[in-house]
């Protein structure tokens, strides 16, 4: 009886310690940036296409200002300028991160205040020029709040930080869609709009209270820039041509030297997992909605159930998974959700062959978004501890990019397949895309174990 009380206590407190990481100051702070980040998104996107068609843009324009959106599936083209540019005067301020926060997201407030007060019936070049500028801002910030994220806190607290994160985004996300369309439905567009620029104002108002991460280079980073320094020192190149080598090498070249060194055979491996573990999600979630429709679900409960219910649902994963990571560390939760993810699928399946049951459409939710909110959670913890702080931009807008191009490029043939198989199978087929991923994890485990990588000056 003694042992089994001794136990109880162990594990309460176990858990509690476990809990106390979402009562850490830049775990709060997270929260708020990454309402910041999931604020602008559909504002460039699914609510500034109704916007447009609800003013009456023709579809073919409105097909070509889907692209905007574009911005955040190449921003590892200038994370480089992001991880190692400093900003006059900004930097010198708030520091590398916060200053490159803060300028993009001054970028976006004025992006879509500019598209607030512009009428896209007689001047829609200048509104895709603003909704441009708004993306590449909001990527930019991307790239930003990624790095601090990773370098803020230790390994054990990155969970948390990613749960908080996905946390503000996906409430962020909500915000940018119903409320700017309710907002533009009981009074215009210059209103909804002119409100999400003034909602900026959380992420200023957050990127000037929190303090700059404290970052510290190791002994192997160091190293390998002082044989770039050497070998500058000997270059015949001189002037602005040697500068820009200089700049080249560190910001483009050593990132991705210093990713293959310290992972060796391992690192291909690695890449092909970040790039294959959301691709079960992704293909199917392209067709969630048109599949709901078939079904036979109203407009409303698909609304009210896969909307509210299914973001509580999304809020409620992530917090599990900065619980989780805490507790159980990075390894066994990313094999976990490498099979809950495609596995939560078949869900879908067996709702295909009841047809429109609300229960059906609300367990399917349940099982399919609080996976969801955990995997992601996990994954972001993991993806950051593969970064080396000197470099941490430029490496985690790699993972990023990589983790969703693959399946963004494969989910355009995902009407294709649903039109050959019936539902039950095409879902089916969703999960079994989830297989090397599952496979992958653990040969990760065994051979590049996550909780035992050595992330070179990580912070406190």
């Amino acid at each position: 009886m003694a042992d089994t009380q001794q136990h109880e206590i162990r594990t309460e407190r176990n858990l509690f310690q476990a809990l106390k990481v979402y009562g850490h100051p830049r775990v709060v702070g997270m929260a708020f940036l990454g309402f910041s980040a999931g604020l602008p998104l559909m504002l460039v996107g699914a609510t500034f296409t109704a916007w447009l068609r609800d003013l009456g843009v023709d579809l073919a324009a409105i097909g070509f200002l889907s692209w905007v959106g574009m911005a955040h599936s190449i921003k590892v083209l200038w994370a480089p300028v992001v991880d190692r540019l400093e900003l006059p005067v900004l930097t010198r301020i708030f520091g590398r991160r916060r200053s490159w926060m803060l300028a993009a997201q001054v970028t976006i407030a004025i992006g879509l205040f500019g598209m607030a007060i512009t009428d896209p019936t007689e001047n829609l070049w200048l509104v895709a020029g603003l909704a441009i500028m708004t993306a590449f801002g909001s990527a930019t910030q991307d790239i930003a709040i990624d790095a601090y994220r990773v370098e803020a806190v230790k390994r054990e607290r990155q969970g948390a930080m990613a749960a908080t994160y996905v946390g503000g985004y996906r409430v962020a996300m909500l915000i940018a869609i119903a409320g700017a369309l309710n907002i533009a439905g009981f009074s215009n567009w210059t209103i909804a709009y002119g409100a999400m620029a003034l909602l900026m104002g959380v992420g200023i108002s957050t990127t000037l209270i929190i303090r700059e991460p404290e970052v510290v280079v190791d002994r192997m980073t160091l190293s390998m820039e002082q044989r770039v320094a050497d070998y500058l020192a000997t270059t015949r190149h001189q002037g602005a041509l040697r500068d820009f080598l200089a700049w080249f090498i560190g910001a483009v070249i050593c990132p991705f030297a210093d990713f293959m060194k310290r992972f060796g055979a391992m690192a291909l491996v690695i890449l092909i997992f970040v790039a294959t573990f959301r691709i079960s999600d992704i293909f199917m979630g392209v067709m969630a909605q048109p599949f709901y429709r078939d079904l036979g679900f109203s407009l409303s409960q698909i609304g009210n159930i896969t909307g509210a219910f299914g973001l509580a649902m999304t809020l409620t994963g992530a917090a599990m998974a900065g619980v989780l990571v805490a507790r159980f560390g990075v390894t066994r939760m990313l094999i976990f959700t490498a099979f809950m993810a495609p596995a939560t699928n078949l869900t879908f399946a067996w709702l295909a062959t009841i047809g429109p049951e609300t229960y059906g459409l609300v367990i399917a939710i349940i099982a399919d978004n609080i996976t969801g909110g955990l995997a992601i959670g996990v994954f972001i913890a993991y993806l950051s501890s593969l970064t080396n702080t000197a470099y941490t931009a430029t490496q985690y807008a790699l993972f990023s990019s990589l983790m969703t191009l693959p399946g963004q490029f494969l989910a355009g043939f995902t009407g294709v397949l649903a039109e050959a198989v019936d539902w039950v199978w095409f879902f089916i087929i969703t999960a079994g895309i989830g297989t090397p991923a599952i496979v992958l994890a653990f040969v990760l485990a065994r051979y590049a174990n996550p909780d035992r990588i050595n992330r070179p000056g990580m912070s406190g």
